[in-house]
């Protein structure tokens, strides 16, 4: 399924965005950062491709600007690199991102690598669990802060369960997927391409609700947004490339990852068949799917108190640079 803007709110969004590339331009060009650190993550497969093939280390070679790359298991991980300062730039699903910026933290979603259904919630194939409501006095694995860990608890809101009618168990993805078949957990809030993995081997899903799928962001801080936007330009340059070239290579990029992550080329084949690729300028879909969540998230204690979700999710999408990269293709 794919998202394109309305053709109004996309001509809004252009209008809106050149005026902010506009004072993007107007800035006064700082001096080329030393180092830009980014992570990259195996939900992210953007971000491996460009790793692989050294795309940013030759675009900031003649800035003598260097490119850090560190390994990412989560949006958890992702957030907490940018928020300490680790990295100027996070991949994370979208509702983290609205969950950290909310909660205090000054980033910048720029780009929407990806449409994904989120997750789903797994049993192994020799199970009793048949039905969500199985899955009641069970014990769960899911990673706190992650898109898996909120489709958990939009998942127990649909069926009528409650968090309390269940043991969570904090793990992160890989961690959860070994839990459950070693049996130390009953069910798993999955993450490609753990979850593929999982299904290739014969877990079964229990529960999939593909209305609860959610963009994909790469993230900045607002103060690096401010200081480099050429370098940011550079950077959104760069993962534009590779979804382009993702969409013309899929054998290729799904090699690539396969090697990446020691796992089969089939199943990165099926993670990559969840994804859509196809709607990278984030704005009104995009926005609309992550405030579809707000009230779960007020409701559970996820938000800081005081943490006003709507004025973050305001503010939180930046589509100028986004636009600029895209139509010159």
């Amino acid at each position: 399924m794919k998202l394109p803007l309305p053709n109004l709110l996309k001509s809004i969004y252009v209008v809106a965005g050149l005026a902010a590339t506009l004072t993007f331009s107007s800035a006064a060009h700082a001096q080329a950062p030393k180092e830009i650190g980014l992570d990259y993550a195996y939900w992210a497969p953007e971000s491996v491709i460009i790793k692989n093939k050294g795309w940013l280390e030759e675009t900031f070679k003649p800035q003598g600007t260097t490119i850090k790359w560190v390994f990412s298991r989560g949006s958890n991980n992702s957030l907490e690199f940018i928020n300490s300062g680790a990295t100027q730039f996070a991949v994370s699903a979208a509702i983290s991102a609205l969950v950290s910026r909310a909660n205090g933290q000054p980033i910048k979603a720029i780009y929407n690598y990806l449409w994904s259904e989120t997750s789903a919630l797994v049993v192994s194939k020799d199970s009793n669990i048949k039905t969500p409501a199985d899955i009641k006095g069970k014990k769960v694995a899911a990673t706190k802060g992650t898109n898996p860990y909120f489709f958990l608890l939009r998942s127990l809101d649909a069926n009528q369960l409650k968090v309390s009618d269940i043991e969570i168990v904090h793990l992160q993805h890989p961690d959860g997927r070994t839990a459950l078949e070693q049996g130390r957990v009953d069910v798993w809030a999955g993450l490609d391409p753990h979850l593929a993995a999982a299904e290739a081997a014969g877990a079964r899903f229990v529960y999939r609700n593909k209305a609860f799928r959610d963009a994909n962001f790469l993230n900045t801080t607002e103060r690096f947004l401010k200081e480099h936007p050429d370098a940011v330009r550079d950077v959104l340059k760069t993962y534009e490339r590779a979804r382009v070239w993702i969409l013309a290579n899929p054998k290729e990029a799904a090699a690539i990852l396969a090697a990446e992550t020691k796992l089969p080329v089939d199943v990165v084949s099926l993670q990559l068949g969840r994804y859509d690729f196809t709607d990278p300028v984030p704005g009104a879909a995009h926005r609309d799917a992550v405030g579809s969540i707000i009230p779960l998230l007020l409701q559970e204690g996820i938000l800081k108190p005081g943490a006003d979700a709507q004025k973050a999710l305001g503010s939180l999408i930046e589509p100028a640079l986004a636009l600029e990269v895209t139509a010159k293709r």
